[in-house]
């Protein structure tokens, strides 16, 4: 069959490599939109307008006022009470009804070819216009099969691999009558305390920029008409990562300025790589709510970057704005919206009910109705949604690819490679075959049900592959003592006990904690985001015997626990890992595969540090490592996180020459070439992570210590050494040096590289 050999060919005609990350390769949309009917964009020295087919132009003519606002309208496409993903038929009267008299554009939170299909049958041949409907779920990390969540899949620093499984996720939830999803999330993560952290790429504004474009053109394939293509929706635009507190829907305090250096460019990433949909954000940005935010959704999105897609909110957003308090109704909420430049409302129900008579009665141009139907039937027709509306509602397709072989191999592979190694004292790891017995003790050793992470879509708990199934996978022969305990509050004596006594009996001892897949996401803030109940006690039980032990978290953020860290000789990392994740850490501990995962995120040594980032920048009192007065430090704690951004151990070992740059005397360069020599020193083949960060010593404004702006991986045989050559883009050196300014790289900039963030060596490039 044609799919397999898919996964093995690269997506865009300039694939995206490991060692390209400086790179931003062309988007194959914008040529390709002058092919699709009905969607030619013409070029214009301010904003691009949009000509719309005759087809678009002359449903909107048909339309009632109803009719318009229906288009607007997305709701979910079940009734409530009822399973959004079952695998049999749903009965739907009340949406079917509404479908059927105009009232819905968009359905959401419904999948399965039969389910969707049965929808999308009402709208075609019993709606008066005939318009299909759009079918959206958020299909965040895999749909059947379950990837590791976002945050693990940026550990990989792969996003080659990270764009192939976001293809298997869009080839799935297409075929399972899904054409649109709500990802990706490009939020910048500081914060452990949030627990959307799990949805993100990380800290660095410029690796979340890279992500965003592979991952938009996976989704969205070299054709969004494709039957295998579905419409992505970038969220949430923007500045929703930046909490007070790490509370969910709170508000922030940015300046313009600064969100033009770090919130906003993963988003221009998506809309330059094709993107059709965005997704404001919750909270308010000094005061503004992201649905009502006309300079971001207007003057930026629109006119600055020429946006044409689709806007939609979040759910329940326009309904929020009068507890924001800058609306008094709903019917304000929806004009007020409408009017800065949302689309479509999202389970509101603000948009239906109240539009038509604001229009009847003044208050509302109709001009700005028309240009959201607009928008929505273009992006049905991109689709292709007009010309074949049932092209994603295949049974037999669903059968033959959801959860195909091939997939479930390559979330394995991801799940491998977004592991990261954060101690491993006295190489006590890769474990040795020749073991006998394991004790495999905390919550998660056998679980099925949490390592998947939250927005699981359509993964199925009883397919998920525990630790335990994975160690008896890969080492059939070897005796497991299993004890599931740990994660309640209250302490259970005899439990802990048994934990020791199966480690006290057991040649290897693994502790698998974390946190629950429902603790970590959306509306799971954490105060202390530490191992949840008895876990660290479980540790200290442990260590106590003096037998070496491995421990493996499971979570959506890294553990602020420094004693876990100083008890446990060895620490992986493994996030939420999919689907596949039981057998991917079990090949890693027993040496069947190496850790290569590195770090997207630094982890601080306690709460107060945070925010504590690779970018922070530069002050005037620079505190100079250990705790001192009068400076930028504390009294009580060093600055420097326990773990850098970008840390990750290998089974070996490697030294790093300083970065040379090779074209340092051609002022026209527009890609600077920077080498460094590596050499694996150990006794094991092994892959290294050679990162580069950029300083700009003198700026108006004060810049950032460190940046990440590209990485290479390289992969050497014991005692080999080679050169490796990573690219910098002259732009990636620019900055904004007022709201609507931005300032090229110039004068002395310190390029840096090593293994780490915390760990590098300069050299130094003059742009004169």
């Amino acid at each position: 069959m044609l799919w397999p050999a898919l996964l093995r060919t690269p997506l865009l005609s300039n694939p995206i490599q490991p060692d390209m990350m400086t790179r931003s390769p062309p988007s194959p949309f914008l040529p390709l939109c002058a092919l699709l009917a009905g969607w030619v964009l013409l070029t214009s020295a301010a904003l691009a307008q949009p000509v719309y087919s005759e087809r678009v132009m002359s449903l909107l003519r048909q339309m009632t006022l109803e009719e318009k606002a229906g288009q607007l309208n997305l709701q979910a496409g079940h009734d409530p009470g009822i399973n959004p993903l079952p695998r049999t038929p749903i009965s739907s009267p009340l949406v079917e009804q509404a479908v059927r008299e105009g009232k819905v554009g968009g359905v959401l939170n419904i999948a399965g070819a039969d389910n969707t299909r049965q929808l999308q049958q009402v709208a075609i041949t019993q709606s008066r216009l005939k318009i299909p409907l759009l079918i959206g779920l958020d299909v965040v990390h895999g749909f059947r099969t379950i990837f590791p969540v976002p945050i693990g899949q940026a550990a990989s620093f792969n996003l080659d691999l990270i764009s192939r499984a976001e293809r298997v996720a869009a080839v799935e939830a297409s075929a399972a009558g899904v054409n649109w999803t709500f990802a990706p999330v490009l939020d910048m993560a500081r914060d452990p305390r949030w627990g959307r952290m799990v949805e993100t790429a990380g800290e660095s504004p410029w690796y979340t920029a890279a992500i965003a474009r592979a991952r938009v053109l996976a989704f969205q394939g070299e054709r969004l008409s494709d039957s295998s293509s579905i419409l992505a929706c970038a969220k949430h635009f923007v500045g929703n990562g930046a909490t007070e507190g790490g509370r969910e829907y709170t508000g922030a305090n940015l300046s313009f300025r600064s969100m033009r250096d770090n919130e906003l460019p993963p988003f221009e990433a998506a809309v330059e790589a094709g993107i059709g949909c965005l997704m404001p954000a919750f909270n308010a940005v000094d005061g503004v709510p992201g649905i009502v935010n006309h300079r971001m959704l207007s003057d930026v999105l629109r006119k600055e970057w020429r946006f044409g897609g689709l806007v939609v909110t979040d759910h329940g957003a326009i309904a929020e704005l009068p507890f924001h308090g800058v609306a008094a109704t709903l019917a304000d909420a929806s004009r007020a919206a409408l009017a800065a430049g949302v689309d479509m409302d999202m389970a509101s129900m603000g948009f239906g009910p109240t539009l038509p008579e604001a229009v009847r009665a003044g208050r509302l141009d109709e001009a700005l109705l028309d240009q959201a139907v607009l928008r929505v039937l273009a992006i049905k027709e991109r689709l292709g949604l007009f010309d074949d509306p049932f092209a994603r509602h295949d049974n037999a397709r669903e059968q033959r690819l959801v959860g195909h072989p091939d997939h479930l191999a390559l979330a394995r592979q991801l799940a491998e490679e977004s592991l990261v190694l954060l101690k491993n004292d006295k190489a006590l790891l890769p474990f040795k075959t020749s073991a006998r017995s394991i004790a495999l003790i905390g919550p998660f050793g056998a679980d099925q049900n949490h390592l998947m992470g939250p927005w699981e879509a359509a993964g199925i708990h009883r397919e998920v592959v525990s630790l335990r199934d994975g160690i008896t996978r890969v080492h059939p022969r070897i005796a497991i003592r299993t004890v599931t305990t740990g994660y309640d509050n209250t302490p259970d004596p005899k439990a802990l006990a048994r934990a020791v006594a199966a480690a006290k009996a057991s040649d290897l001892v693994v502790l698998a904690l974390g946190e629950k897949a429902i603790d970590s996401g959306e509306a799971s803030s954490r105060a202390n985001p530490g191992l949840p109940g008895q876990q660290l006690a479980l540790v200290k039980a442990v260590a106590q015997l003096g037998k070496p032990f491995v421990v493996v978290v499971m979570a959506g953020r890294p553990m602020i626990e420094p004693a876990l860290y100083a008890l446990a000789p060895v620490v992986v990392q493994a996030w939420f890992p999919g689907s596949q994740g039981g057998e991917a850490i079990a090949r890693m501990l027993f040496g069947l595969s190496e850790p290569v995962g590195h770090l997207p995120v630094s982890i601080v040594r306690s709460i107060g540090q945070i925010p504590l980032t690779h970018d922070k920048r530069s002050t005037g009192r620079p505190s100079p490592g250990p705790p001192e007065a009068w400076a930028s430090g504390y009294i009580d704690e060093t600055t420097t996180p326990l773990f850098p951004f970008g840390y990750g151990l290998a089974y070996t070992q490697f030294s790093y020459g300083a970065p040379v740059l090779l074209n340092a005397d051609d002022p026209d360069a527009r890609i600077y070439r920077i080498n460094v020599t590596v050499k694996n020193t150990g006794a094991r083949a092994g892959t290294t992570l050679v990162q580069l960060y950029t300083h700009q010593r003198l700026a108006t404004i004060a810049q950032p210590e460190k940046q990440l702006r590209g990485f290479t991986r390289l992969y050497l045989q014991a005692g080999e050494q080679a050169d490796t050559i990573i690219s910098l883009k002259r732009e990636d050196l620019s900055y904004w040096s007022t709201d609507t300014t931005r300032q090229p790289g110039q004068g002395w900039i310190d390029l840096m590289t090593g293994p780490h963030a915390g760990d590098t060596q300069a050299t130094t490039l003059l742009i004169r």
